[in-house]
């Protein structure tokens, strides 16, 4: 670890020379790199120097050990004790930040959200779910831009997809990916049954041309008539888009714009992470499995959330943990789930890390 440490203070001096030449700042692409990389080091060198600061105070409080005066030693031991805490501390905080880094995180994102097993249940639990998501956006101050809607007749989704644009987007959302199970008594069931319904939810990093190219030559690009609730040009004109990727046999639609090229322009965005998502998980699963995280981004067909409506609860199966705040948590107040899953996921890093 100390040798990836040194490393790691060449470099950051590197880039503190770079970011005030001149040269560097007129090219403003290379410098806005620059000064992301020497960002994102800065935790890493201050903990650094905090580390040694903290082993020379050691060296030097053992020294004062060996003096003859009391009220010196006892100072020294003092000294010792808090060093070697705050070591410890520093020790820990430097393997956390050290450890790898998803390259998506920064990255806005796309959710998909399909009603599955349960009929109508399944569609407004749908709905629940996407209100959920955009109540945690809004918390967040994030932009939330819908892509989407496939409604079912009583009101809930058979399908949404929509982007979520805000820092680190990605890095809170991607273990939202899997299976949400609710369990209740439908507003349709006489017989005041609790029944059992599934909703999938797939994140997606949003991805620029650059990191995905599509041949245009690959796709078949269809237009037709929006339909479901919209205004007037939405259901009177050709906006809506299907674009197929005929290689893949991916079909992705969008039809929530009013423009056909806005409709088209999105439609590209979601295939283009659908993409880049098949290739992560095709990475991910020639992965030997003891290298994988528990907690998981993106088996969409592992059941990660069980909300249960007559105990008031929701529990995450991945990481054991129940929460008896429902409400709260449907009004998007998801941040201790995120938080214990970001936590575990950082956890199994570690354990990992130790191994090799």
């Amino acid at each position: 670890m100390l040798d990836q440490l040194e490393g790691i203070i060449d470099r950051y001096e590197f880039l503190s020379a770079q970011i005030n030449d001149a040269d560097i700042i007129a090219d403003q692409k290379q410098w806005q790199q620059y000064m992301k990389e020497h960002s994102d080091l800065t935790p890493v060198v201050e903990n650094y120097k905090a580390y040694k600061a903290n082993e020379e105070t050691i060296q030097e409080s053992l020294e004062m050990l060996k003096e003859s005066d009391p009220e010196i030693v006892e100072l020294a031991k003092e000294e010792l004790a808090q060093a070697r805490e705050a070591l410890k501390h520093n020790e820990a905080k430097l393997k956390k930040l050290l450890l790898p880094k998803d390259p998506n995180d920064d990255k806005n994102v796309i959710v998909e959200i399909r009603a599955g097993a349960g009929g109508d249940e399944a569609a407004l639990f749908a709905a629940e779910l996407y209100r959920m998501y955009i109540r945690f956006a809004e918390r967040s101050h994030w932009k939330v831009d819908v892509m989407n809607i496939n409604e079912s007749g009583v009101g809930g989704f058979k399908e949404v997809i929509f982007s979520i644009q805000g820092q680190g987007a990605y890095s809170k959302l991607k273990f939202e990916s899997g299976v949400h199970r609710v369990q209740r008594v439908p507003v349709t069931e006489s017989g005041g049954r609790i029944h059992t319904s599934t909703v999938t939810v797939a994140v997606l990093p949003e991805v620029e041309d650059v990191e995905v190219e599509v041949d245009q030559n690959d796709l078949r690009i269809d237009v037709f008539r929006s339909s479901g609730n919209g205004g007037q040009s939405v259901n009177t004109t050709d906006s809506a888009v299907r674009i197929t990727h005929l290689p893949t046999g991916l079909v992705v639609s969008c039809q929530d714009g009013k423009s056909q090229l806005k409709n088209r322009d999105q439609a590209m965005k979601v295939l283009r992470s659908r993409l880049y998502d098949m290739e992560l998980e095709k990475q991910q699963s020639e992965l030997a499995e003891d290298r994988r995280s528990q907690v998981g981004t993106g088996d969409r067909s592992e059941k990660i959330r069980t909300y249960n409506f007559p105990q008031g609860r929701v529990t995450d199966h991945r990481i054991k943990l129940t929460l008896h705040k429902l409400d709260t948590i449907l009004d998007g107040d998801i941040y201790e789930l995120i938080d214990s899953l970001n936590t575990a996921d950082q956890a199994e890093k570690m354990k990992s890390m130790e191994k090799n």
